[in-house]
């Protein structure tokens, strides 16, 4: 197998000091959060974990939480089931909500809510309730998100629910609904065909009148050699898809492997290795970080395991690498992700991904810097958690990275992101938050607020709250 290793070496440095010429300019701010406020959207959501995580609350929910207009949304299961809409004003502490007609139908915590907003139409869609079969798919009527002031959040600005996008039957094994809008407006839609470790990701599109798919990007086949053994089949999970500024797609991945005879032990994970890849063609063809086309969107050749230039941060199945973490651009439309592991100085050889990973789990800061090469730093925050990590940058490109248990840790441009600290400690404050959280990663740029939405740790399946936290950034 042919694999190009992109991670640079060398060490970070920190930025030059500008020369004396012309006018002196105020350094950027580093990280921090203020209180913004708190909300609470449900005193009794629906509890129970699976997968070790909650229905309400998973890393690939994109989105459970959106901003649009001046006002925030957000997507829940109550108690009895109802899948449950709910709209406040931007800052405001209470929430109107409306059931869309469905209700959760099995206790698996894939089968999230993810919301998108069509531009072009102002539509908001929904995407339910799947994991590995059909999908339930609701969208309100035109120009709803364009004018939330003059239309009232009743069940009857939404359609019935559907089995199809307006009469598009995708796949009928059908996982990990995310929605992202174009720069043009329109929304597409993306998605995993078949089951984990034998799996394809792929992309619809809808632009404003109808939807259309635009096909399988990824392949499952080829065959991945470790030092343990080999694997001939396998799937790409995504720690994102999100546009730019400039229109570039992005997209950090890893594989996880069929075979699990490519690991050390099998209490562990097949993951391995971070890869990324481009588009700047809305999604139609893909490029590895030499501008490289890999891949063509619904046609023959798709994003392999075996293609060349795909790895930027190399890591063996070994080490309880997680999936499906957290990525984000910054203001050059550089990449900037967040991943976990268990570190090679706890060992070699995890053989309880769980355990290991609560045990000596470590997030890590990968991102691209000025001159193209990657660059990774340790968040060194012990993870107390085999759940996933989130992350985003301010204005002045400073990281986030939010923890499980509504922890907030925080690296400045200016250190080269060496000086990562905790900026809030939820449990230090008592949130009590289940392990991994949601963010609205729309919110940002558009009011300077960081927004988490987590629900409180309850037992087996007891109902229990489900919370927002706003912190501003800095101005």
């Amino acid at each position: 197998m042919r694999r190009r290793t992109l991670l640079a070496t060398a060490l970070l440095s920190t930025a030059a000091t500008p020369g004396l010429t012309g006018v002196a300019r105020a350094a950027a701010p580093g990280p921090s959060l203020t209180p913004a406020g708190s909300t609470t959207l449900d005193t009794r959501a629906i509890y129970f974990v699976s997968y070790d995580g909650l229905v309400n609350n998973n890393s690939f929910q994109k989105n459970g939480l959106l901003t649009h207009k001046g006002h925030q949304y957000a997507a829940w299961y109550t108690a009895d089931r109802n899948a449950v809409v709910g709209r406040r004003v931007l800052g405001a502490s209470t929430w109107e909500t409306v059931k869309v007609g469905h209700t959760l139908r099995y206790d698996d915590s894939h089968n999230v809510i993810s919301m998108g907003v069509s531009r072009a139409d102002g539509r908001l869609h929904l995407n339910m309730d799947s994991h590995s079969d059909g999908f339930t798919y609701v969208k309100s009527v035109a120009g709803l998100m364009d004018n939330p002031s003059g239309l009232s959040w009743t069940a009857s600005r939404f359609g019935a629910p559907q089995s199809t996008l307006d009469g598009l039957a995708l796949t009928s094994q059908f996982t990990y609904p995310q929605f992202v809008s174009t720069p043009e407006g329109k929304l597409q839609l993306s998605y995993r065909v078949a089951v984990s470790g034998n799996g394809r990701n792929a992309l619809a599109e809808y632009d404003g009148t109808s939807w259309a798919a635009l096909g399988e990007w990824t392949s499952s086949t080829g065959t991945y050699t470790s030092e343990h053994g080999s694997s001939t089949a396998r799937n790409m999970y995504l720690h994102g898809i999100d546009y730019d500024r400039n229109g570039r797609l992005h997209a950090f991945f890893t594989w996880r492997e069929q075979n699990s005879a490519v690991m050390c032990s099998g209490g562990g994970i097949t993951n391995h290795d971070t890869g990324y890849v481009y588009s700047d063609d809305r999604g139609r063809t893909w490029h590895n970080n030499a501008g490289t086309v890999v891949g063509t969107t619904g046609g023959s050749d798709k994003v392999s395991v075996t293609d060349p230039g795909l790895v930027v941060d190399p890591l063996n199945p070994d080490h309880s690498l997680m999936n499906q973490e957290s990525q984000f651009t910054d203001s050059a439309g550089l990449p900037h992700a967040v991943i976990s592991y268990v570190p090679g100085r706890f060992g070699q050889c995890t053989t309880n991904y769980v355990t290991d990973r609560t045990n000596n789990g470590r997030a890590f800061h990968v991102r691209k810097n000025a001159s193209g090469t990657w660059q990774k730093t340790e968040i060194p925050v012990p993870l107390n958690s085999s759940q996933r990590t989130k992350l985003i940058l301010d204005r002045y490109d400073n990281a986030y990275a939010i923890l499980p248990f509504c922890r907030v840790a925080g690296a400045s441009k200016a250190s080269g992101y060496t000086d990562w600290t905790i900026l809030y400690d939820g449990v230090g404050a008592g949130r009590d938050a289940f392990g991994e959280v949601v963010i609205d990663e729309t919110r940002v740029a558009q009011d300077n607020v960081l927004s988490i939405m987590y629900q409180v740790r309850s037992s087996g399946t007891t109902p229990s709250a489900l919370r927002t936290l706003d912190f501003r950034l800095p101005v």
